[in-house]
């Protein structure tokens, strides 16, 4: 059994480099340290939501849409990047869920085997504040975007997609200020006119989803690759 979500559904660089954080009136977001955003940047957002406005790369843009169209006509006539990106934030918040309660064994269908092995070596090393920093909930996931394509064949003429997903997420987990590179601390105030705040990081983590598109094989996508902000090297 293998992420039943993605039943329809070479390699590039991120489409998108970095995230863009704009907020609503009712939850202030800033950064450790630096000034609130001004109040005219906090207009025309949903209410307690977070808005991550990506920056994405024209050319690298452009070339993925090639290569989903060469999923639609050679692969699944049915593929929406739309629709794969959605059940692969479904896939990334259950299996980091899965990872920070150290249920390994649930992982089976949905993550490759070997890749199983290697994670709850790494794991059963982190502290308990470092497991809880893996598990990302819905609420939490403020941006997702397609990474790296790939389209391949193995020598027994088997194919292949690989379609690498990039997340950025929040979590209150406590970690040391220097623990984890390249996160960044914020502080959130949920509700207007509140004077509580509560201090988030924001992680990043990157899944790589697989499909083997042989035909008689069943229409499933299976985790390849995991990565979390530093917290499993």
């Amino acid at each position: 059994m293998a992420l039943p979500m993605f039943r329809r559904c070479s390699r590039f660089s991120s489409t998108c480099r970095f995230p863009l954080l704009l907020v609503d009136k009712a939850s202030v977001l800033s950064r450790s340290g630096t000034p609130r955003l001004p109040a005219a940047a906090l207009r025309a957002y949903s209410s307690n939501k977070v808005v991550v406005v990506g920056l994405p790369n024209p050319f690298i843009w452009f070339r993925t849409r090639i290569y989903y169209f060469l999923i639609r006509t050679y692969f699944d006539k049915e593929f929406s990047i739309d629709e794969f990106t959605a059940g692969a934030k479904q896939a990334f918040s259950h299996v980091s869920r899965l990872l920070s309660r150290c249920q390994f064994e649930a992982l089976d269908g949905l993550v490759e085997k070997d890749l199983v092995g290697k994670l709850q070596e790494k794991c059963s090393l982190l502290s308990a504040d470092y497991q809880q920093a893996l598990r990302a909930e819905p609420d939490d996931i403020m941006y997702s975007t397609p990474g790296d394509v790939g389209i391949f064949y193995d020598d027994n003429g088997r194919k292949f997609v690989s379609i690498l997903m990039r997340f950025w997420y929040l979590t209150s987990a406590r970690l040391p200020d220097d623990g984890v590179e390249g996160t960044r601390v914020f502080k959130v105030s949920i509700g207007e006119g509140t004077s509580h705040e509560e201090t988030k990081r924001l992680l990043t983590a990157i899944y790589e989803f697989q499909r083997e598109f042989t035909k008689g094989v069943p229409p499933s996508w299976t985790i390849t690759r995991i990565e979390h902000s530093k917290l499993l090297d």
